[in-house]
């Protein structure tokens, strides 16, 4: 089985999503067996690769609200991601543009690095550093067990961009305008940051359904036979 999951680092729910996925497998036998597979969303691929505001002004504007109450609706925020086990400072984040730490995390998926997703999350949101400067992305790829050379060369190039675009492309061609997104085995899709029952329930039902399908034979009914 495998689960594709859209996703920003830039996203709370996304972090707080991916940890939910995480509990369900844990209560899941062989959960830890499913291939997980990040797939590329930016939330603002104009992003500047420069902190140019605060996570409360830059929230603010965008939904329409004074700074107060944009505070007050990102320590909710932040007390859900907590609630996860996190310890979330979404209030104290440094906004800048993802796009290379979604080129790094393609990969260090493809060098079979997984742990990286978990460790650029954390970057963000807990230690509030700045995904788009260089050598913070270096040394958490490292840090990840990825060679420093290779790590570089992604970094000073363009490599993997075409794949980040590639995910991105399908995203809008399959109308998935939120993340997180998760579709599981191809078959059923989960949007936002679901609860852990509701995401558990959704793995079995797909086991259970292609369990079904396997040792499902040869049978007649009233409108013919089925081979």
């Amino acid at each position: 089985m495998k689960i594709e999951i859209w996703s920003d680092y830039a996203c709370p729910f996304c972090y707080i999503g991916e940890k939910r996925l995480e509990k369900a497998l844990a209560q899941i036998p062989d959960g830890d067996k499913i291939e997980i597979e990040f797939k590329s969303f930016e939330l603002d691929p104009t992003a500047d690769k420069k902190v140019v505001s605060s996570t409360v002004e830059r929230f603010a504007k965008k939904y329409g609200m004074s700074e107060t109450d944009a505070a007050q609706q990102i320590e909710g925020i932040s007390i859900l991601g907590r609630r996860e086990g996190i310890d979330f400072k979404y209030i104290s984040t440094r906004y800048t543009n993802t796009f290379d730490s979604l080129r790094l995390t393609k990969f260090a998926q493809e060098k079979g690095h997984y742990e990286i997703i978990e460790k650029l999350f954390d970057a963000y949101f807990t230690k509030n550093l700045e995904l788009a400067d260089r050598e913070v992305l270096k040394k958490i790829a490292v840090e990840c067990g990825l060679n420093e050379k290779e790590v570089e060369k992604v970094l000073d190039g363009e490599k993997y961009s075409e794949e980040v675009r590639r995910d991105e492309y399908e995203a809008t061609v399959n109308g998935i305008h939120g993340v997180p997104y998760f579709v599981i085995d191809g078959k059923y899709s989960l949007s936002g940051a679901q609860p852990v029952e509701v995401i558990k329930q959704a793995i079995e039902d797909v086991v259970a359904e292609e369990i079904s399908e396997k040792f499902n034979g040869m049978t007649c009914g009233a409108d013919g036979c089925k081979i």
